[in-house]
């Protein structure tokens, strides 16, 4: 019987959730989903300088807003500190480790040999047999791993396939600092190991720490993971992803009106592929995802083919879901508090009823917001530019003549409305858009809206003839 499968993310919390981590966190949630295993998240903060609560409590909230949940409680690599000293002291006992006294001179004198030879820094493993009674008095070593003098090391990589490395490239790394403190390769081997991790999802620049890992891996006579190294993410330009290209924090995307639906889809194409397809939902995502599916080459990120891909996902989402994002949304932005405090029963009824048409027209949450605040602008609209040349003294004229046509209605409806505008368009002997363009900047202040005889269902007969009148001469 094969073992659960287990993934785990495990982000470093010197920051937000950056667009390349959430795809990490996507690919082993997807994974673990798809198998039916789990995956369990840990905070790598052992670099204490730099780690922060308010790094992992914006990470935490990232994972949530794009719906990745994780098994049991996150773990804090510094919390597992000693058991991570007694392996470094199991590797001394059985003589896969040693002492190293040298000084920080002469690491540099190592490095500055190597460069002048054209070679890469590596260590001489000059402490690696000497009798530790030579080392200088009152010094506190560093411990390094024993590593293989000849041969190579393997990895079996699910998307970078082979990878084998020779030894002579790995030197004998620090394992422990002189002030007790493990590295990272050697914590992480331990984390691994003991939480049960089955399978490694990460980006490809860990492919040498894989095989300086694998060396710990083997040295405890431990079994090492499945290991699957990702292709990182460029910009649209090829170029490393900067902030220019989109490596923001997840919190920037949900505040530029992304939909986290539409997030997933977006990152699980970047780097992944299932035939042709380009538009997932959740569950079929779930359904396809396997290692099998991730391309060597980097992927590019293209706010275009995001936000197009947004509007999709937009359209496919009940018009009460939306809702219900746009008013979580509204506390993130600037003037969303102002968009909160009027919302009532009333409000959210009117809503609803413009959410059909908007909703077509709008690519994210913030198109939606600009396309519904006409139920929100209090009298006497203020009118944008475009609007205010529409409304012309002729246009003014025709809005006071069409007044009466909306008072003598006494079903308010979109076949009663619809009716009275192109009967009063074909008295006027006018083009239907040349009376919907004045009745719109009228009633939305604006040049672009859903549809007017939505606009006008909206609204309400009174709300309606009051916004005309405020225009009419």
């Amino acid at each position: 019987m094969c073992p659960q499968v287990v993934t785990r993310f495990a982000p470093s919390p010197t920051g937000f959730l950056h667009i390349g981590g959430a795809r990490t966190a996507l690919f082993n949630w997807l994974y673990a989903k798809a198998q039916g295993g789990k995956m369990v998240l840990r905070i790598e903060d052992t670099d204490r300088e730099r780690s922060t609560d308010a790094a992992i409590d914006a990470i935490k909230a990232g994972m949530d807003w794009l719906g990745l949940d994780y098994d049991g409680e996150a773990v804090s690599q510094y919390s597992r500190v000693e058991r991570h000293r007694k392996v470094v002291e199991e590797l001394l006992a059985q003589g896969k480790a040693y002492r190293c006294y040298c000084t920080p001179e002469e690491l540099t004198e190592m490095r500055e040999t190597a460069r002048a030879n054209k070679q890469p820094p590596r260590y001489d493993g000059r402490w690696r047999d000497r009798d530790p009674s030579e080392a200088p008095e009152g010094m506190k070593p560093a411990i390094r791993i024993k590593a293989p003098l000849d041969g190579s090391t393997t990895i079996e990589d699910q998307v970078q396939g082979t990878v084998v490395i020779p030894n002579k490239d790995l030197d004998d790394m620090i394992i422990m600092r002189s002030d007790g403190n493990p590295t990272y390769n050697l914590a992480v081997v331990v984390d691994d190991h003991d939480m049960g991790i089955t399978h490694i999802i990460r980006g490809d620049d860990h492919l040498t720490n894989a095989a300086r890992q694998t060396l710990v891996y083997q040295a405890m006579g431990w079994d090492v993971p499945v290991m699957s190294h990702i292709p990182l993410i460029h910009g649209p330009d090829g170029a490393k992803l900067s902030k220019r290209h989109g490596a923001l924090g997840v919190e920037a995307y949900r505040d530029m009106g992304y939909l986290p639906e539409a997030m997933r889809n977006y990152l699980v194409r970047l780097g992944w592929s299932h035939g042709d397809d380009e538009f997932f939902s959740t569950v079929q995502m779930i359904e396809w995802f396997d290692l099998s599916g991730i391309g060597k080459a980097a992927a590019r990120f293209d706010f275009k083919k995001l936000e197009n891909l947004n509007g999709q996902h937009m359209r496919a989402t009940d018009d009460k879901a939306l809702y219900d994002y746009l008013v979580s949304l509204l506390p993130h932005l600037e003037d969303g508090q102002t968009m909160l405090d009027m919302l009532d029963a009333d409000k959210e009824r009117q809503i609803m009823l413009a959410m059909p048409g908007v909703k077509e027209r709008a690519k994210t949450l913030l198109d939606l917001k600009a396309g519904l605040a006409f139920v929100f602008d209090a009298r006497p609209l203020s009118l944008e530019e475009k609007a205010a040349k529409l409304l012309t003294d002729d246009a003014r004229a025709l809005l006071k003549d069409i007044i009466p046509v909306f008072e003598g209605l006494d079903n308010w409806s979109l076949e009663s409305t619809d009716a009275a505008v192109r009967q009063f368009a074909e008295d006027k002997e006018l083009k239907l858009g040349k009376v919907a363009q004045p009745l719109r900047a009228a009633l939305t202040g604006r040049s672009t809206s859903p549809g007017i005889f939505d606009v006008l269902i909206v609204l309400g007969k009174d709300e309606s003839i009051a916004r005309l009148k405020d225009q009419a001469i």
